[in-house]
């Protein structure tokens, strides 16, 4: 499984950052340590990259066996 996020290239790198973190689980006030700057700005980060529209994907591989093998083989 990987996340997939579409409408990328219209964030600026920072709100790339921001975005990845945030879609991984973490909140704002981690997200702000590990970027170095204060949880305003990340939520500024956050509101910027949501204006620009992008779209957050999970993509799951077929081979999870969860439609059975004969399923898994064809896809």
């Amino acid at each position: 499984m990987h996340i997939e996020i579409r409408g990328a290239e219209k964030l600026s790198f920072r709100e790339k950052q921001a975005v990845v973190l945030k879609e991984t689980g973490l909140g704002n006030e981690e997200i702000a340590k590990r970027l170095g700057v204060n949880t305003a700005t990340v939520a500024t980060l956050l509101s910027r990259a949501r204006s620009k529209g992008y779209e957050v994907v999970i993509v799951i591989p077929t081979n999870l066996g969860l439609f059975g093998a004969e399923h898994d083989e064809e896809g």
